[in-house]
């Protein structure tokens, strides 16, 4: 997958070269690393405080994102992201994940779709959870990584040419 599409370990670029089913084994596997992170941490430290699930959430989509066994060049980070936050906020994640499905359903351009939801989350969890801050300040913190990862995607959403999954569009790249 390095070396076709756009290059990118993803999903997306795995549903574009291999298929449906390769790629939704890739988005199932990202995110039950992110989740399986989480439950490890609330399961075995519950008693150290509620940061650990948070660090091992991060620590998921760090590695995931800049793993050392591909010199620091991972994935971007959504699908790990989106198992972190299904186990530490399952509705406020249910629900970006389905805003993700209706921008997707719209637009069938993967990028737009999961910097929205991305940017989407933050809000859900200060209207669903307002008291927890630290949760709230790892969504904000994650959301600028997805955001950063993504400017390629960003400047060919800007000019129109970033593609579409499932059909013709603009341009080349991919999410």
């Amino acid at each position: 997958l390095r070396r076709v599409g756009s290059g990118n370990l993803g999903a997306t670029n795995a549903i574009r070269q291999l298929g449906w089913g390769w790629g939704s084994a890739v988005f199932g596997l990202d995110l039950l690393k992110g989740w399986v992170a989480v439950a490890l941490a609330q399961r075995f430290g519950a008693a150290v405080g509620p940061w650990l699930p948070v660090t091992a959430g991060l620590a998921a989509i760090l590695g995931h994102s800049f793993t050392p066994y591909l010199g620091g060049k991972g994935g971007k980070g959504v699908a790990t992201s989106a198992g972190v936050f299904l186990r530490l906020a399952p509705v406020a994640t249910g629900l970006a994940l389905l805003i993700f499905l209706v921008v997707m359903l719209a637009s069938r351009i993967v990028s737009l779709s999961s910097l929205t939801a991305t940017a989407a989350l933050p809000l859900l969890l200060l209207g669903r959870q307002p008291d927890e801050p630290l949760l709230l300040g790892f969504a904000l913190l994650i959301a600028v990584l997805i955001w950063i990862r993504h400017r390629g995607n960003l400047r060919r959403l800007w000019r129109r040419e970033e593609p579409r999954l499932g059909g013709p569009g603009p341009g080349r790249g991919g999410a």
